[in-house]
């Protein structure tokens, strides 16, 4: 099934290509999730981040989606790593924005609570959350707890994408869902598809859309499996084994909505 997988020099392990993400914990800090949709199948757990002066309150009780996008990013890792365990950790509203506190509140649930992979395809160009949410994803790399970013579509630094120990992820121009690609680009490290992509939207619908929200699931479907496969792998390591599966270096894909942006 990932035989269409470009190889680079360095050896790939072999192990997971029957890989459905079993036992995998995978958290997608969003807008929701739509659990009855048919390319979601239900999710294994919720949370729910709101923030109120900066103070963020966190319920574990179950919720829709708000717009649309997490049952997107969700419809997307279900098709890659169908056995994978998702939880739905919201963090945006009906206008697809949300509050820094709000993420770092989700990031840290997923932390604590035994997330083996996050989805983010959202970010803040605040250069003052920097400091807080670099603090966290170096606590979740120090865990082992691999997060997957968009990285911003808008030639501006967005945070967590431009932290060195997330793996951050770019649209490139290929269809093949499994595909990955070394991005020769600072703002990002691996491209993934992310052009005209099918995803699940809300009320069991369909669009046809792009942008870099849409290649880091493909990514975060991948991580999955293979850390199915080798679940005592470090993040570090990771890493190594996505860039020998990457494709040749290329130039990110342009897209023109912004990945979506926290205040």
């Amino acid at each position: 099934m990932h035989a269409s997988i470009p190889h680079g020099v360095l050896p790939v392990p072999s192990d997971w290509s029957d890989s459905r993400g079993e036992n995998v914990r995978v958290a997608v800090l969003d807008s929701g999730i739509d659990a009855s949709h048919v390319a979601v199948g239900g999710v294994s757990g919720y949370v729910s981040v709101e923030v109120a002066s900066d103070v963020a309150s966190v319920s574990t009780l179950p919720h829709a989606d708000a717009f649309g996008h997490g049952t997107a990013c969700a419809g997307i890792i279900r098709a890659l790593a169908p056995a994978c365990e998702l939880y739905s950790i919201k963090v945006l509203g009906a206008a697809l924005s949300g509050r820094v506190a709000g993420l770092a509140a989700g990031l840290r649930w997923a932390i604590d609570n035994g997330m083996h992979v996050c989805n983010l395809s959202l970010g803040t160009t605040r250069r003052e959350r920097h400091a807080e949410l670099h603090e966290l994803v170096d606590l979740a790399y120090s865990r082992n707890v691999m997060l997957v970013t968009a990285a911003n579509n808008a030639p501006v630094p967005s945070y967590p994408s431009s932290c060195g120990s997330v793996i951050a992820v770019a649209a490139h121009q290929h269809d093949d869902p499994y595909r990955i690609s070394y991005i020769a680009q600072p703002a990002a490290e691996f491209g993934a598809r992310g052009t005209d992509v099918p995803v699940a939207w809300l009320h069991g619908g369909w669009r046809t859309l792009s942008g870099n929200s849409y290649a880091a699931p493909h990514v975060t479907g991948l991580v999955a499996n293979i850390v199915s496969r080798n679940p005592g792998l470090r993040s570090f390591e990771l890493k190594t084994v996505l860039r020998a599966l990457a494709g040749p270096a290329q130039s990110q894909r342009k897209e023109v909505a912004a990945t979506n942006i926290l205040q």
